[in-house]
């Protein structure tokens, strides 16, 4: 970070009292083709829509303009597969000459400017490569986790209507191969156009026969072999870049719209002053291109910036072991790493003096991002401690894009508070509410809401339906965009994500937050991971009932464990927490982005009908916890 940066306060302040020139000048940062002279356009409905009259391609802004700045040769991106054990780098002229080759694909398919590419892919380079290609042509991308069942990825056909799915033989999982192919099959079924084309890059260990299957299928590498490359093709800002549907989706699907000129702006000013990343520097996303934390910090992000971005194919634990991250930022002399707090705790459950970091020399790191889920306070200061380098949590949305509230590292230093992913970042207008949209008092926890406009990069609706965005995300405070989550700010401006407004409990008239209790929790050295869930009762209303997975290694009886967690809860948050109930479990149910099912498991607890979530991580976990949720 330069000596000279600017302070975050001034930047917040400018952001707020001058949104369109804060951004106007931010997107000065972006190649035009006709350069923006308006901001915010408030007339274009539901929500307005952010420099509305210029037109750029967002493929050439994250490929052909750093080749043609003379950066060809260094590296874009470089895939990194532990399940495979094999590394590959591919520099920006490399890259771009792919991304170019197949979009002359798509482009042969009938794929032009605002049509849908339908990709469901694994952690492979050949995803971020038909991302690239789709936005190349102007079209719309809509990425689908890579082994979601056939019939979520049905809806997700049938809602975004492609014009061609893109997909693999099959993903690597630590135990086990998926084969896409048969899923593929029966989503095109099931969604009533059996013969979409399906283009298929071909992976080796997988059994299933395009031909035998009935599908449409083109063969990626003899369709790229002979493709014609394409250009890049201008649209307007306002344009649609991708469609990204929301996980545990039910019904209808919910596509979050990103467009594609407020997304270019919003991106390179968080690289810049958020990451702290530039040019050259190389920076790790560990997560996956199916969530917006891989469309907005594996793909895109980085790619604008000029960095290389590492796409990682593994796990945090079993592949090989939980020194796989400090062996990919040694191999790779990665800057910075951005992952979720979850992978944090599986790497310290499986090695809690972090014994594996000796075998490997991770001093390039200089920063750990964090964001997903709450980083509770145990894990910051243990990730801290073993790293050496500064833990910077920060919280935001599949709606949003980018960072809500974070800690600017671009920008002129703000102290680290454990709890807390720091202060707003410029650009959103947070407040937080009481249920009739009042401002609540200091470190008094009530609604998170956001101001509008809404910034640059966030998105403007939802894919064919305004109505249920604004239903959704307008309706319940006038003139703010509600987060769905609760927190508080304290005397500082720092603020405390606590979870989602539906995960405080009301014990006896007292309203209490889980993430509060599950925060201390978190604090007893014994306890690896946690969660909080209300479970209703007869006579307080709820209750607060506590899960607990171990540190590896370590044995406690649940008894004991359980009467400690009850005395230190008592201490430090006082007893009208009413907290009584610990029970130790072998894990907790997530998704794959390494959210904790809570709102399923409170569903079962009382009883009441509850749906698992397409995106859960191992369906197992859930199963083995019916018998204890079914008996609270």
């Amino acid at each position: 970070m330069a000596s000279n940066a600017p302070s975050y306060r001034d930047e917040y302040q400018r952001s707020i009292s001058d949104p369109d020139g804060f951004w106007l000048q931010a997107a000065q940062a972006v190649d035009w083709v006709v350069p923006p002279s308006q901001g915010h356009n408030k007339e274009d409905a539901p929500n307005g829509r952010w420099f509305a009259d210029g037109e750029l391609n967002t493929c050439y802004n994250a490929l052909d303009r750093h080749v043609a700045a003379g950066r060809g040769e260094q590296p874009a991106l470089i895939h990194d597969s532990a399940m495979q054990g094999t590394q590959r780098s591919y520099s920006y002229r490399e890259l771009t000459d792919l991304v170019a080759r197949f979009a002359g694909v798509l482009r042969a398919q009938g794929v032009g400017k605002g049509d849908r590419v339908l990709i469901y892919m694994p952690m492979i380079p050949e995803a971020a490569i038909a991302m690239l290609a789709t936005a190349r042509l102007g079209a719309i991308h809509s990425v689908v986790f890579g082994g979601f069942a056939a019939s979520e990825l049905a809806v997700r056909i049938q809602d975004a209507g492609p014009t061609v799915l893109v997909t693999t033989s099959g993903g690597l999982e630590p135990a086990r191969r998926v084969e896409y192919l048969p899923t593929t099959q029966e989503a095109l079924q099931k969604a009533g156009v059996p013969q979409l084309p399906v283009i298929i890059k071909h992976r080796d260990g997988f059994a299933a026969d395009p031909a035998a299957l009935g599908l449409n299928g083109v063969d990626w590498d003899a369709a790229l072999a002979d493709a014609e490359p394409a250009a890049p093709v201008p649209v307007k800002a306002s344009d649609p870049l991708y469609i990204l549907y929301t996980s545990g989706t039910t019904g209808a699907p919910k596509g979050v719209v990103r467009d594609n000129g407020g997304h270019a702006v919003a991106l390179l000013w968080t690289m810049a002053n958020h990451y702290d990343i530039g040019p050259g520097d190389v920076w790790w996303t560990a997560s996956d291109v199916g969530w917006v934390v891989g469309h907005s910090y594996i793909v895109y992000g980085p790619l604008l910036a000029g960095a290389t971005t590492v796409m990682y194919e593994g796990k945090p634990v079993g592949t090989p072991d939980a020194g796989a991250f400090w062996r990919v930022i040694e191999q790779h002399k990665v800057k910075a790493l951005f992952t979720a707090p979850t992978a944090l705790r599986a790497i310290r459950k499986m090695d809690p003096d972090a014994e594996l970091l000796k075998k490997f020399d991770v001093g390039s790191l200089q920063t750990l991002f964090t964001a997903g889920e709450r980083l509770d306070t145990d894990t910051y200061h243990w990730a801290g401690k073993v790293l050496g380098v500064p833990v910077v949590d920060h919280w935001w949305q599949t709606e949003t894009g980018w960072p809500i509230v974070g800690n600017p590292r671009g920008l002129e230093p703000l102290p680290l508070k454990a709890g807390s992913p720091s202060v707003p970042m410029p650009g959103f207008d947070l407040r937080i509410v009481d249920g009739m949209g009042n401002d609540v008092a200091t470190s008094e926890e009530g609604n998170l809401v956001l101001g509008l406009p809404l910034p640059p990069g966030t998105l403007p609706t939802l894919w064919n339906d305004d109505q249920r965005f604004i239903d959704s995300y307008l309706s319940a405070f006038a003139g703010f965009y509600l987060t769905g989550d609760s927190g508080y700010q304290d005397q500082d401006g720092y603020v405390f994500v606590m979870g989602r407004t539906d995960d405080v409990i009301n014990v006896a008239g007292h309203r209490l937050s889980t993430g509060a209790i599950e925060q201390v929790i978190g604090t007893h050295p014994a306890v690896a991971e946690c969660a909080v869930i209300g479970v209703a009762d007869v006579l307080k209303g709820q209750k607060a009932v506590g899960f607990v997975v171990l540190k590896s290694g370590l044995s406690i009886a649940p008894e004991a464990l359980e009467k400690e967690l009850v005395a230190l809860v008592r201490r430090e948050i006082g007893p009208v927490a009413d907290f009584k109930n610990a029970t130790v479990v072998e894990a907790l149910p997530k998704t794959r982005s390494g959210k904790i099912l809570r709102k399923t498991m409170r569903q079962i607890a009382d009883g009441d009908d509850y749906t698992v979530p397409s995106t859960i991580e191992e369906p197992s976990v859930i199963d083995a916890l019916l018998p204890v949720l079914r008996a609270m």
